[in-house]
């Protein structure tokens, strides 16, 4: 497990920052977060220390977001949300204020519950064909 000296997620999952965990194993620490957005609001993290989304390799992704079914499920039974987001956030563009690679579980209890998220589409601007060519201009970077 590599763990940063300046990350405050390092530091919970060293023990170095006490925590309200919720679940851990060999790879994966979920904690809730401190400023819940709805009761229940849980952080998943890999305990070996990744920025983002874009740094982070195959193993540690799978390991991380297949702990997300077994969390969201705990906490579906714990407080009957309606739904969950689960959302994840990347460079501070985005949203990301910690940069250790985490996953939101934000439990849903209806209409003003704390969260919000609008999305504005542009369906109407986009043909098949620009479709096509943002397509297939990301499938090139695939390797």
């Amino acid at each position: 497990m590599t763990l940063h000296n300046e990350c405050i997620f390092c530091k919970i999952i060293a023990g170095d920052i006490p925590s309200a965990k919720v679940y851990e194993d060999d790879d994966v620490y979920a904690f809730l977060d401190i400023g819940q957005v709805t009761k229940g609001h849980t952080l998943i993290v890999p305990k070996k220390h990744t920025k983002n989304i874009y740094e982070t390799d195959g193993d540690i992704a799978a390991n991380l977001f297949s702990r997300v079914p077994k969390v969201a499920n705990a906490i579906k039974e714990a407080f009957q949300p309606k739904g969950i987001n689960i959302l994840n956030n990347n460079e501070a563009p985005a949203g990301q204020s910690v940069f250790h690679l985490h996953i939101h579980l934000i439990p849903r209890y209806g209409k003003g519950d704390g969260f919000d998220s609008k999305w504005i589409t542009h369906e109407n601007e986009y043909t098949a064909n620009d479709l096509a060519e943002i397509a297939n201009t990301i499938n090139k970077q695939i390797s």
